[in-house]
C-alpha cells in the first residue's frame, strides 16, 4: 500500500517541501532512497523502537521509502516523524484523511518523545505558502512556528499524541501566539545599560554617532579601559527592531538551531562576540552542509570582535566582501546558498603587544618595530571599512568611585 506524507528541507534561509512516499509490500526489507544522509538512514532503528515502545506495530514486511525530489540532499533527524507516520498510514494504523493537509516534522527518541528541530519558522512560512492547513511538530518548537499566522500549528509531545490527533481520538489545541503584542511588550529588554558605565563620555559620544549612522567602529586602548563593557551596551542604544527585521533575524537563528525551547520572535538586536580562534566557515558560514556563520547571526545587530589582531588574517579578510554587499554567498559544487549579513562591526584591540602604549600611568615595554608589526596584522582594506577609530583611555579611580549614575540607554 502506498501513502504520501510531507516534510520540508531547509536550504539557506528558505524551505522546500519534501514528499515522503512509503510503500509496503510482502517481504522483509527496509529501503530508504532519495539522497538521505547518515542521520536520515539511521531513522529506521529509532522509528522501530519508538513504535514498539508506544504500543504501535512496526510492520514486518518490505518497506520502501522514497524522499522526493530525489536530487535534493535530505539532512538531519527531523524526518523521523514524517517517515514514521507514513509507515503507520501504509499499515492502516493511522487515518489518511489528514495526511495531505499537514507538514509533519520531528525527531523521535526511542521512547517516542519528540525532540526539537531546526528551522521550524522557515518550514512554517513555506507550509503556508504551499497551501497546507497546518504543521505538526514537537511541542518545544510550536511557539516558534506559531509566529506564522493562518497556519494551524499542532505541537505534540510524543508520537502517541500525533497518532491520536490524526485518528481523531486525541485533541491537540493549535498553538496561538499574538506576535505583535509579544513583540512590542519585549521590545528593548536588554541585559546591559549604558548607566553602568562611569566616565568615558567621549567614547559614549562616538558610539552614539555610530549607532545613529550604522557606522563600524574600532576601539583601541589598554586592558581594563572598558572596551568590551562599552561594546556590549551598544545594542541598547540602537533603534528598536522593526517587525520585519525581527522576522529576518529570527529566521536565521531558527535555521541555525539557536532559538531554544519555546522561543518566539526575537525582539532585541543580536550581539555576537565570537572567540578569536574562530574559523573562516564559523565566521561567514559554510561547512560541508552550509550553516549560517556569526556575521549572519548578527543580522540587524552587532558583531563584536575582541582582540582583533589575534584573529587569523584569512578570517578577517573573508569579511571584506560581506561588509560591502550585506550578503554572503556560500557556493558548493552542487548548489549555493545565500545568507543575509547586514551587521554593525565593533572591534576592540590593544595598541601594542604589551597593551600599554600611550597609557597615562604604565610604561610600554614594546619597541617601535614590535608596535608597528602588531598593528600591521590588520589589513588596510579592512580598516578602510571601519568608519570610526576611537582611542579609549582608562577611567581614573576618582571617577569610578563616584556614586553618580551614568547616562541611561533609554531616551
Amino acid at each position: 500500500m502506498l501513502v504520501k506524507t510531507f516534510g520540508s528541507a531547509v536550504i539557506g534561509v528558505n524551505a522546500l517541501t519534501i514528499t515522503v512516499e512509503v510503500n509496503i509490500d510482502p517481504g522483509i526489507n527496509f529501503n530508504l532512497v532519495g539522497l538521505p544522509d547518515s542521520a536520515v538512514k539511521e531513522s529506521q532503528q529509532r522509528i522501530e523502537a519508538a513504535l514498539t515502545n508506544n504500543g504501535l506495530k512496526y510492520p514486518g514486511k518490505r518497506i520502501l521509502v522514497n524522499m522526493a525530489p530525489a536530487d535534493i540532499r535530505k539532512e538531519g533527524s527531523a524526518y523521523d516523524l514524517t517517515i514514521a507516520v507514513g509507515i503507520l498510514g501504509a499499515s492502516n494504523q493511522v487515518s489518511m484523511a489528514k495526511l495531505e493537509q499537514y507538514i509533519i516534522m520531528g525527531e523521535l527518541s526511542l521512547d517516542g518523545e519528540l525532540k526539537p528541530i531546526k528551522g521550524a519558522l522557515v518550514i512554517a512560512i513555506e507550509a503556508r505558502k504551499q497551501g497546507f492547513k497546518g504543521f505538526i511538530l514537537p511541542e518545544a518548537n510550536a511557539r516558534e512556528a506559531a509566529i506564522v499566522s493562518d497556519l494551524e500549528v499542532i505541537g505534540a509531545r510524543n508520537i502517541s499524541e500525533v497518532v491520536g490527533f490524526l485518528n481523531g481520538s486525541f485533541k491537540i489545541e493549535p498553538t496561538l501566539v499574538n506576535t505583535r503584542e509579544e513583540f512590542y511588550q519585549r521590545l528593548n529588554e536588554y541585559d546591559y545599560d549604558f548607566a553602568d558605565v562611569k566616565g568615558q563620555e567621549n567614547i559614549k559620544r562616538a558610539l552614539e554617532i555610530a549607532a545613529a549612522g550604522g557606522h563600524n567602529v574600532i576601539l583601541i586602548g589598554p586592558p581594563g579601559s572598558g572596551k568590551t563593557m562599552l561594546a556590549r551596551r551598544l545594542p541598547s542604544i540602537l533603534p528598536p527592531l522593526t517587525l520585519q527585521e525581527a522576522l529576518e533575524t529570527t529566521k536565521i537563528h531558527s535555521v541555525a538551531g539557536r532559538l531554544g525551547r519555546n522561543a518566539s520572535l526575537i525582539s532585541v538586536r543580536p550581539f555576537r562576540a565570537p572567540h578569536h580562534t574562530i574559523s573562516d566557515a564559523g565566521l561567514v558560514g559554510g561547512g560541508t552542509f552550509p550553516q549560517p556563520g556569526e556575521i549572519s547571526l548578527a543580522q540587524n545587530g552587532v558583531l563584536f570582535l575582541d582582540e582583533l589582531p589575534e584573529f587569523k588574517r584569512s578570517v578577517l579578510e573573508v569579511m571584506r566582501q560581506p561588509m560591502e554587499d550585506r550578503i554572503v554567498t556560500i557556493s558548493r559544487a552542487k548548489h549555493s546558498v545565500e545568507y543575509p549579513a547586514s551587521f554593525m562591526l565593533v572591534a576592540a584591540m590593544n595598541p601594542c603587544p604589551c597593551g600599554y602604549y600611550n597609557h597615562p600611568e604604565i610604561a610600554c615595554t614594546c619597541s617601535p618595530g614590535q608596535v608597528q608589526k602588531y598593528l600591521n596584522k590588520i589589513s588596510g582594506p579592512l580598516l578602510d571599512r571601519i568608519d570610526i577609530h576611537v582611542e579609549v583611555t582608562p577611567v581614573p579611580f576618582r571617577d569610578l568611585s563616584t556614586v553618580r549614575e551614568g547616562e541611561k540607554s533609554e531616551i
